[in-house]
Formats: structure tokens, sequence, C-alpha cells
């Protein structure tokens, strides 16, 4: 089982203010520390840009680099995606990575609020996920599409749309879905042929419905702890690890369970959660 991380574990995340960033060579180093074989990029600037340098940092910490989120505007006619692109398709190259995760980006900043789309910015959304995936095939990259809250693709009709509009494969983030209002193991079990990545969190449901129901903005979810180490919230992760096990999924589970700091925590901070889902997931693979 491939068990990799993601920088927005320990907070580091591409919303400015979303909170204090931790150095990169600490994230990194506790990364390897808890078990952890490969990581996400992070967003840009998080890792260096130059590839030499990209390389060794890796190295450094004994890492490999699975992939990297990459929001991208695809919905607008007017618009085109490939050029914002491109840099992260040739980080991700420079990285020997093996996956891009796209995500439906609105243009705004953030993920508390999106726009409905009307049927001509659908079709050009779905024209744009298989152009952007031929893009990144021809760079020898599997791109997959997030569905993820705050996008133009969160609820189980968007997922739905896409899955009957566009041929790119899906990442199966299990918390953004569940939040979304999608059972991600219903999901895993129903087109388990069109997942390709893994995003594993666990969830506190309560808190979730508060985010669907509008009460609480999807930041402020994030900051009460909506995101839970593996095993300790509603998410069924064991069944879903289960279900793509059994149909064939060789792809990465990467752990992520977004968080925001207020500063620099005392004592171990965000790694305890991180060492506390790889544990739990170790369990449920063996």
């Amino acid at each position: 089982m491939r068990i990799a991380g993601a920088p927005i574990s320990w907070g580091v995340c591409e919303v400015p203010g979303w909170g204090h960033q931790l150095d990169r060579d600490r994230v990194l180093g506790e990364m390897r520390g808890a078990g952890l074989s490969a990581t996400e990029l992070g967003p840009d600037g998080f890792l260096p840009g130059d590839a030499a340098e990209l390389a060794a940092a890796l190295a450094d910490h004994e890492l490999a680099c699975v992939g990297g989120f990459v929001p991208v505007v695809l919905h607008d006619p007017g618009h085109d995606p490939a050029p914002d692109a491109a840099a992260p398709l040739d980080a991700l190259v420079a990285a020997g990575a093996g996956v891009v995760v796209f995500a439906a980006a609105t243009g705004a900043v953030g993920y508390d609020a999106r726009p409905d789309l009307d049927d001509a910015q659908w079709s050009t959304l779905l024209a744009n996920l298989d152009r952007l995936a031929d893009l990144a095939a021809a760079r020898g990259l599997v791109a997959v599409l997030h569905p993820h809250v705050g996008t133009m693709v969160e609820t189980r009709a968007d997922v739905d749309r896409v899955l009957a509009g566009s041929a790119i494969p899906l990442c199966l983030d299990t918390g953004h879905l569940l939040i979304g209002g999608t059972d991600p193991l219903e999901l895993a079990k129903a087109v388990p042929h069109r997942i390709a990545h893994t995003h594993l969190k666990d969830v506190d449901a309560t808190l979730a419905a508060r985010v669907r129901s509008g009460e609480l903005t999807y930041t402020d979810a994030v900051r009460a702890g909506m995101y839970t180490p593996l095993g300790t919230g509603d998410v069924d992760i064991a069944g879903i690890v289960s279900v793509l096990r059994d149909n064939g999924f060789d792809g990465w589970y990467v752990l992520e369970q977004d968080t925001i700091l207020d500063g620099e925590p005392a004592g171990e901070g965000p790694v305890r959660d991180v060492r506390a889902s790889v544990d739990y997931l170790r369990t449920v693979t063996t």
C-alpha cells in the first residue's frame, strides 16, 4: 500500500490568509518521521520551483513526489486554462510525479462560496477537463478531477455530470465528497474504474452538515476541527479501502486532514494526528 502525505495536513495551503504556514523542512521531516514515503507538492512556492533544488529537497527527506493539487478555472468560455496548467505540469514532471489533481476553481479566493453554472458553462468545463487530461497524458501524467467544496464540482449532481460528460478519472477525496453530500463509500462501489487517486480524510459529520446548510463556512468548519484523524470521524475509511483494493486500485492513498494553524504550534502540533492516521490505516490494510 502506497501511503503519501500532503502539506495541507500541516496547515500549508494555497488560500491567502489561511493561517500560519510551517517551515518546509519541518513539514517534510515530520512526514518522513511519521512513516510516509511520498508527498504531494503543496501550494506554489512551498517547494522549490527549480528542478534540481526540488529534487534535492525531496531527497534530503527521503520522499518521492506523487502529484500535486492544481485548481484551474474550467467553466469560462473566454478563458483558456491550458496556460494556467503549464507551470504546474512542468513542476510535476520535474519532480517525477505521476498524477496531477485538478480542481474546477470558481475564480474567486477560497472555498466558502461558489456560483451556479448554466449548461453552456458546464459544456465548457467538461470539454476543458478532457483537454487538460490529454495535455497531462502527453507529459506522462495521469490527470484526475478532485470534487472539492467551494469549487464548480462539489455536489453529487456535479460529480455525476462529470462522470457522464467527461472521461477524466476522479480523485476520491473522502472528506470533500462527504461534505458536499456524496457518500464516498457508495461512490467507490459504484464507479471503482473511474478512481485513479485518493485523498483519505475523516470528517465530523455534524460540522459537515452545518457547512452544507450554510450555517458555517468551509473555512470556519476547518478551524473548528471538521477533519479528524482517520478512524475517529464519520467516514467509513476501512470500507472504502477494502472496496478499492478489491477492485484492483493500485494508486496512492494520500493522507489529508486540512487544518488551520493560528501560529507556531506548541508541542508536537499537526504531526500527532498524521501519525494516528498512519497507524489506523495500517490496521485496516493488514
